[in-house]
């Protein structure tokens, strides 16, 4: 038991001498792990109790007990003299409240969503109101009601998504290649005068290229009252023009035909894709007078009301204001590019 005494005795003196020695915290660190930590002295000496026959343990024990506590209490002491600064050791480097913090990454509605709502802003300063309709149509109001008859080659299969057979179906329903259906539904459940924007996807099956998707955002306008001209059409693009790409806006009207318009235009915008690249003529959509045909398929008179329809696609309008190459982009959900945005 001597001996054992005596070693309790030489841990206890080293400790006190090995701690006097510390003079930062990460000495005091080391010093801890060495006498107080899991594998440290103090641990081994206490584990050697065991082997102390019985009627020795208590005075062995009560020995061991005391240079535990004067081990822990010397400890305790040299790191209030050192400041405190041996556990904030333990926890990394100290933090620095008065930096700035970084920002985490917030993310941001998509560009066609954000286009869209710029595009009902506009629109809605000039009267304009939100009309939506279902994306899963039927033959009637896809082409019929619009003044597309049964043989015109825009219906044909390879150009639409028929969900029906339309060589078996006599009304076969498919995902709507055009908004326009959205001015049918409405027309068919109101009455004049009326002024509403119809923006939703459209289905198409193109080719993918770098100005084609087959699915794609539209937005359809329609106007209809009385004495309604082409001057007001002409006006309310031009208006629409200026308002969103700005006074320096160049925009065209070019003749063209339609089924569900007469007289019918094509309507471009001199648009730079590319920074690097000179501005060209683009073409945002297709526009002209409601068509006497359609006013009468929803039941208007059309000695009595007129009223013009315009459609563009909502990528190309955005393409045009943001300098986007390639309507992919907008799809690939590449963060790098989504956050250029």
């Amino acid at each position: 038991m001597a001996e054992l005494l005596d070693d309790l005795n030489s841990l206890e003196r080293d400790g006190l001498d090995a701690l006097a020695d510390a003079s930062d915290a990460e000495g005091l660190e080391s010093w801890r792990i060495a006498y107080l930590g899991a594998k440290g002295r103090l641990k081994q000496a206490m584990g050697s109790l065991g082997a102390v026959p019985r009627e020795q343990k208590p005075a062995v024990g009560k020995r061991l007990n005391e240079v535990k506590q004067s081990l822990e209490a010397a400890f305790e002491g040299r790191k209030s003299e050192l400041g405190g600064s041996g556990p904030a050791k333990r926890l990394g480097p100290a933090i620095d409240l008065t930096e700035p913090g970084l920002a985490p990454p917030v993310g941001r509605r998509h560009v066609i969503t954000r286009v869209r709502d710029e595009l009902y802003d506009v629109f809605g300063r000039m009267g304009f109101e939100v009309a939506t309709g279902p994306e899963l149509e039927d033959d009637e109001h896809n082409f019929l009601k619009l003044n597309i008859p049964e043989e015109h080659p825009a219906r044909d299969p390879i150009d639409n998504f028929y969900v029906d057979d339309p060589a078996t179906t006599e009304r076969p329903r498919m995902l709507r290649s055009q908004t326009s259906t959205v001015q049918i539904r409405v027309m068919e459940t109101r009455r004049p005068p009326l002024k509403v924007i119809a923006p939703g996807r459209v289905y198409r099956p193109d080719t993918v290229d770098a100005t084609h998707s087959f699915m794609f955002h539209q937005i359809e306008g329609l106007f209809v009252d009385r004495n309604v001209t082409m001057v007001d059409l002409k006006t309310t693009l031009f208006q629409f023009a200026r308002a969103y790409f700005g006074e320096e806006a160049e925009i065209r009207l070019v003749p063209s035909y339609f089924p569900f318009t007469e007289p019918s235009a094509e309507f471009y915008m001199k648009i730079r894709l590319r920074p690097d690249q000179p501005a060209r003529w683009i073409e945002l959509g297709g526009c002209g007078m409601v068509d006497p045909a359609v006013f009468e398929a929803v039941g208007y008179d059309p000695e009595e009301w007129t009223g013009f329809a315009f459609g563009f696609g909502i990528e190309r309008i955005a393409m045009g204001k943001y300098s986007i190459p390639d309507i992919r982009m907008l799809f690939e959900n590449d963060v790098r590019f989504l956050s250029q945005l």
